[in-house]
């Protein structure tokens, strides 16, 4: 092992225990290296001061002001000694405007004698409101003395003041002495860049720009420090993902060519329409990597109803076409069952292999889920093991061990988000040799989060809708600002159903939990009551709409607890139009296909993410008639959440939404830190912001393990990359 001792060090034997426990403990710092990578999340100048107009509430904020007046007050207080109690008020000010902090109780002694008008310091603290106005309640601070003994203009050195991300327990001031302590310790920092790399980009070395972003003296030590950082986190993930690349290349898979004029050659004769460029070109890159002989690993990504599943389908069919079997994986039962009534209605009699009346060329089509009968689950593996079935959907049950196959040649994941790596692996296992593999997601994926989280796909995309899709309107409905917005909402809903359309309502619940949030006794204020009150639930509203504004219309509702038979009898009964209104959760949000649904209303909409809403209106406008979809929210008109609809309502390309959502979720979701639960390897580096980096940084991995797989040559790269990859972090690497 070539890691290296000094930054390996663990705090507690560096900084004391106490401080040690707060960092692994709140902030996720366990060694010299981990605090050096820490990075400063903003720096104040000493001559300017902050904008405390700018502060976010609830927040906990680091401010640097001047203290402009001061007050000791005295109040009636029965918990005080002498039945009076005293409260500091102390008014600090940038020039730009002014914040108030207060002190109560014991606590009053020492600020009063130390923050005197035109005193100077830093101040952290909760940003909260009391009289509708900002304060900080008991505010941390550190004075910022001019005389040149006093330790803090030591601590803070230079022109530029780093503020650190900090947590109520740990001040930013406490980390940056903490970080002056192990700075020396950045001289050791072994440098992962190829020297010929970093020279030819003009990059400085990793010790100096561990120096410069935490005692920068000008701002542009700043900007070296950071060009540099970005380029060591996006060239250590992409050589992560470049060696993911590299060992798939090397496994073998059996080349799957179609034949000339087998099962594909009849389904495509049958096409009632002709495919567009984009399914074309995206086919032909498909075919190109089944007719190599090792595994195709690519991704498939376009907007609803661009035609993903047809495209799979015929990659799936040439593979049969070439002897193999192919199975798609679908993430819910509703899903399997609808890609397997869409996949048998599509092939016609090319499904019934086997079958009196099957054509020629046809093979067998079965279905697999957890809920089946015994007898026809017997009938289904014995289909799979024998060979006699060319293509299965289902869902994980797909996976267990009983499940054998004749000749695994291809594996179709639907919708990859919800599949974790050993699902995908279990599945690839079952194939004499690695099989195939086609990701396909409806959520469009900016170009530099797919090279980031599916670089080890290569990827497609299907940005064109096949002719004869019809636009969909959206819109906002503040059902608090104004009702009236809410009852024409289901005016339009009777509108739709009277020319002989249908329409969903989306809810965030179900509604038949035992653990409904009722356990809050306390009151809560008016602008909390949107975001307190337990999510609108489907069968509540199902039950409102049947009894008021949708009365005498066929009001059904669909959600994921109930049994697999009645999820499929109520499917049926909407897709046929006998059900006029679907009251449902998201479990509609993916491949359930209703042309004639033209209309959906999404409740509580605030409560769904950027990309689930674009989904979720896909589902709507998929016949010839437009499309209408309305996003309800009782969220006031200046919150985050609804700007965040606003964007959803006013377009409909889903790359751009994905930019919008990827922005305000930052990147640590998009690399797994939610998911995984280890931190996220992303501290410089904008997935958005930074697309050239990471473009060039794929390259540079790209050639570099072309070169030297083993990274022998490279011990540097090899120590930052054992460090990337703990194992929770290459586990999210692999699910991709």
């Amino acid at each position: 092992m070539d890691l290296v001792p000094v930054l390996e060090e663990p705090l507690k034997k560096v900084l004391g225990p106490a401080t040690a426990k707060v960092m692994a403990e709140h902030l996720g710092l366990h060694t010299v290296g981990d605090l050096l990578h820490h990075y400063p999340r903003r720096y104040e100048e000493r001559g300017q001061l902050t904008h405390l107009a700018d502060l976010p509430l609830d927040e906990h904020a680091t401010v640097v002001a001047q203290v402009a007046d001061a007050r000791l007050l005295t109040f009636a207080s029965p918990k005080a000694p002498r039945g009076k109690g005293q409260r500091l008020e102390v008014t600090i000010t940038d020039g730009s405007g002014q914040l108030k902090l207060v002190f109560f109780g014991n606590g009053v002694h020492k600020p009063h004698k130390e923050l005197l008008p035109g005193t100077r310091a830093l101040f952290a603290g909760k940003v909260s409101v009391f009289n509708r106005r900002l304060q900080l309640a008991h505010p941390a601070y550190e004075l910022l003395r001019g005389d040149d003994e006093s330790e803090t203009v030591d601590t803070w050195a230079g022109a530029l003041i780093p503020l650190y991300p900090a947590t109520a327990k740990l001040e930013s001031w406490k980390i940056a002495k903490a970080v002056q302590t192990v700075l020396p310790s950045a001289q050791e920092a072994v440098d992962p860049l190829p020297d010929p790399l970093r020279s030819g980009r003009g990059l400085v070395s990793l010790p100096e720009a561990l120096l410069k972003i935490h005692r920068p003296h000008t701002k542009a030590d700043i900007e070296d420090a950071r060009s540099r950082l970005k380029w060591d986190e996006a060239f250590v993930l992409q050589v992560a993902l470049a060696r993911r690349r590299h060992a798939d290349a090397q496994l073998p898979a059996v080349a799957r060519k179609p034949k000339k004029d087998g099962l594909l050659s009849a389904f495509d004769a049958k096409l009632p329409f002709t495919l567009t460029e984009g399914q074309r070109k995206v086919s032909k890159e498909i075919f190109d990597d089944l007719a190599t002989d090792h595994p195709m690993h690519r991704l498939l990504q376009g907007e609803v109803g661009s035609g993903k599943t047809l495209v799979a389908l015929r990659a799936m069919l040439a593979v049969v076409d070439a002897g193999g079997q192919a199975a798609m994986l679908a993430p819910t039962e509703v899903l399997a069952q609808q890609h397997h009534r869409s996949v048998t209605e599509m092939m016609g009699e090319l499904a019934e292999g086997g079958m009196l009346g099957g054509a020629e060329d046809s093979t067998k089509v079965v279905l697999l889920t957890g809920s089946m009968g015994t007898a026809a689950r017997r009938q289904a593996l014995l289909d799979l093991v024998t060979g006699e079935a060319g293509l299965v959907i289902g869902t994980h049950a797909l996976i267990e061990d009983k499940v054998q196959f004749h000749d695994l040649g291809l594996v179709v994941v639907d919708e990859q988000h919800r599949f974790g790596v050993e699902q995908r692996d279990a599945l690839r296992g079952k194939g004499k040799q690695p099989p195939h593999l086609l990701v396909m997601t409806a959520t469009p994926i900016p170009r530099t989060v797919a090279m980031t989280v599916f670089g080890d796909l290569e990827t497609s995309v299907l940005d064109q809708l096949p002719a004869g899709r019809s636009p969909i309107a959206s819109h906002v409905v503040p059902a608090a600002d104004k009702p009236h917005f809410l009852s024409r909402a289901w005016e339009r809903v009777r509108e739709e159903v009277s020319n002989g359309h249908q329409a969903y309502v989306v809810c965030p619940r179900i509604g038949d939990e035992d653990d409904d949030p009722k356990k809050s006794r306390k009151k809560p204020s008016p602008e909390d009551e949107a975001e307190k009150r337990p999510p609108l639930a489907v069968l509540d509203v199902a039950e409102q709409l049947a009894k008021g504004p949708l009365q005498g219309l066929g009001v059904e509702v669909l959600h994921g607890r109930m049994p697999p038979d009645d999820k499929d009898a109520v499917m049926r009964r909407f897709a046929a139009g006998q059900t006029q209104v679907l009251v449902a959760t998201t479990v509609i949000e993916v491949g359930v296909n209703v042309p004639n649904a033209t209309a959906m209303v999404i409740m509580d909409a605030d409560r769904f993410g950027v990309s689930q809403l674009h989904q979720l209106r896909g589902r709507v406008g998929r016949g010839s008639a437009a499309g209408l979809c309305l996003l309800v929210t009782e969220m006031p008109e200046a919150s985050p959440a609804r700007q965040r609809l606003m964007s959803v309502a006013s377009t409909l390309d889903g790359f751009e939404l994905s930019r919008i959502d990827l922005e305000q979720r930052r990147e640590g979701d998009v690399l797994g830190q939610a998911q995984s639960g280890a931190r996220t390897s992303l501290r410089m580096l904008a997935v958005i912001e930074d697309e050239e980096i990471i473009a060039e940084a794929r390259e540079e991995a790209t050639a570099v393990v072309t070169a030297d797989p083993e990274l022998e040559h490279l011990p540097g790269l090899r120590t930052a990359l054992q460090a990337l990859l703990d194992e929770e972090r290459e586990q999210y690497l692999e699910k991709g």
